[in-house]
């Protein structure tokens, strides 16, 4: 079911854009969005808040939190239907394209008429959108991969939403008299970034009552198919789900099928059917003789197969196969490995929650170290400045202090860093001596997304080649589908990150998920370590390190190569090393 938080930040969101669209104040759209994302992020069901309730949470003023009243109270807003009111249908629909904004749309619409996704892409291909100012033929490039993100997308839902949902299905089904066993399968099992449909399999002796409480659930809004061995709905989030209930003796075959890639299992059959075997959803059969040989768990279906069990995040066929048969498989990173959080934020600059309850809450997940990252002055919206820093800096030290005070063993110690703009010819935010004060710096790409490739390869580069510089935040930059990443020569990129000492951020946010696992493959090979980090902006986005996990996982990573797995004097010791051998190889820049 649709959290109410999560309406109502969606509301608040269409709200801003709307301000947008309607040509009003940029800081009143800034301040909807902020609040949407401080609603979005919020640990109590704002539904169950009053007025005073509301305006508790950071970023909700009196007129924001009666907005989120009159909405619970009669089912919309006045103010949005106003604006919506006010701005064609067909510009709506366009501002969905990533990289085409709302004032674009609105231009596209007064001045040419267009309405519809498709009417825009036959407008650029006709290169109609070349008279407009503002517009030109590297605008229609951006235009026209948006298109292609928002039609590749479909039906397609973040890695987060889709866990939660399944999550809540396998909880309510475990519990029906009957089901012996349940678990979510298919592509969420193995962590991909978008998911199109959940599959969840039980195991039970009879499916009826199974069936009956799925069909049942609160979110189910239509049954597609329904029947003895396999159900299908379609639920409120837009998710496609199917149910599928086999005998418990079948269960290990069952979700190993069920539980794909396609591709992966073609190969595992082919080795079936060299042994003389089949394999289906049911167990692995003599092909002879018909008799079944193994089913009920996967670990034995893939050792009569002359392989060891393989982790679902690797089942894609690219290699686990072989790596199983010649015993290099992978011991895959855990979340239980992460030691540490090393890219978060708070209150001071972007992020909800103040600093004390962002410490309090990743010392409750147990790390023995965490970073505040927040961000540098080069994003003037965050209004930073080197004395608001400062500040925090040395509260951060105190909060460290009381903290080791009580047994610094047992401690949770506390890194202060900062997130870096990495600007258009690759400088950062701060000079090296102001640089230098810091435990740990982040580097990320904010703005300048349209640079040419060699531009861009060349900027993130003499990022990584600043000795104070350790990680590079969310490499690519890209927002699932609705920013496509940068256009950099990754390969040179990671051959620098590993030449100066420099890690790769996997960031754990569902919208990034930045690198991919495909980019993780490939900068494994060059010798690059990684550090998967929450980029939390919340105390409920720590836990959001689980997606950067999975990530992590499907790009073959092992504990030592995540440096936030390591203990802590590790840590420190490869965070000094990145400063002074690159000072040492002539920087220039002072240790």
């Amino acid at each position: 079911m649709v959290r109410s938080n999560d309406e109502v930040a969606a509301l608040l969101a269409e709200y801003a854009d709307l301000i947008s669209i309607t040509g009003g104040e940029a800081y009143r759209a800034r301040v909807y969005e902020k609040a949407a994302r401080a609603i979005g992020g919020h640990h109590a069901d704002v539904a169950t808040l009053d007025l005073k309730g509301l305006q508790e949470i950071p970023g909700v003023g009196r007129s924001i939190a009666e907005k989120v009243t009159e909405y619970f109270r009669s089912g919309s807003v006045q103010a949005v239907e106003e604006l919506r009111a006010k701005i064609p249908a067909g510009v709506r629909r366009l501002t969905a394209v990533p990289t085409l904004g709302p004032k674009k749309a609105h231009v596209l619409y007064e001045q040419l008429g267009i309405s519809s996704v498709d009417e825009l892409a036959d407008a650029v291909h006709a290169e109609r959108l070349r008279d407009l100012k503002g517009f030109g033929p590297r605008t229609e490039e951006r235009i026209l991969h948006g298109i292609e993100l928002l039609r590749s997308a479909g039906d397609r839902v973040l890695l987060d939403v889709a866990t939660e949902l399944a999550e809540d299905l396998v909880a309510r089904l475990s519990e029906v008299t009957g089901c012996l066993r349940c678990a979510y399968a298919g592509s969420l099992r193995r962590v991909r970034e978008t998911i199109g449909d959940i599959d969840v399999l039980a195991a039970a002796r009879t499916s009826a009552p199974l069936m009956r409480a799925f069909t049942g659930l609160p979110y189910v809004t239509e049954v597609v198919a329904h029947g003895t061995t396999k159900t299908s709905v379609r639920t409120d989030r837009g998710l496609a789900v199917d149910l599928r209930v086999v005998p418990p003796d079948s269960w290990g075959a069952a979700l190993q099928y069920f539980t794909g890639s396609k591709a992966h299992n073609i190969r595992i059959r082919e080795l079936a059917v060299r042994q003389g075997l089949k394999l289906s959803e049911y167990g692995l059969f003599d092909v002879e003789s018909g008799a079944r040989i193994v089913s009920e768990t996967e670990e034995e279906v893939y050792a009569r197969l002359g392989l060891p069990w393989i982790p679902p995040t690797l089942r894609e066929d690219r290699g686990e196969i072989e790596a199983g048969t010649a015993g290099d498989l992978p011991d895959l990173v855990q979340e239980s490995d992460l030691r540490g959080d090393l890219h978060t934020h708070t209150d001071l600059t972007d992020g909800l929650a103040p600093l004390e309850s962002m410490v309090a809450a990743a010392a409750e997940r147990g790390y023995a170290y965490y970073a505040v990252t927040d961000h540098a002055p080069d994003l003037s919206m965050q209004r930073m400045t080197d004395e608001r820093m400062l500040a925090q800096r040395e509260q951060v030290r105190k909060l460290d202090g009381e903290r080791g005070g009580r047994g610094r063993r047992a401690g949770m110690r506390l890194l202060h860093g900062t997130e870096l703009n990495i600007g258009p010819d690759g400088e950062v935010d701060w000079p090296p001596e102001f640089l230098a004060g810091f435990d740990l710096c982040v580097a990320s790409v904010h703005s300048h997304f349209g640079q040419s490739r060699a531009e861009m390869t060349r900027r993130i580069v003499r990022a990584c080649e600043n000795p104070y510089v350790n990680v590079i935040g969310h490499p690519t930059a890209r927002v699932i589908g609705r920013r496509p990443g940068i256009d950099a020569d990754l390969d040179e990129v990671f051959a620098a990150c590993a030449r100066t000492g420099t890690a790769l951020e996997i960031n754990a946010h569902p919208n990034r998920l930045d690198l991919r696992d495909e980019d993780i493959l490939r900068a494994r090979r060059h010798g690059v370590r990684f550090a998967v980090d929450s980029d939390a902006h919340s105390v409920l986005h720590l836990a959001h390190i689980r997606y950067g996990v999975g990530t992590a996982q499907r790009g073959w990573l092992t504990k030592d190569d995540v440096i936030n797995t390591w203990p802590e004097a590790r840590l420190r010791r490869f965070l000094r090393k990145g400063r002074t051998e690159r000072t040492r190889r002539g920087t220039g820049v002072p240790p």
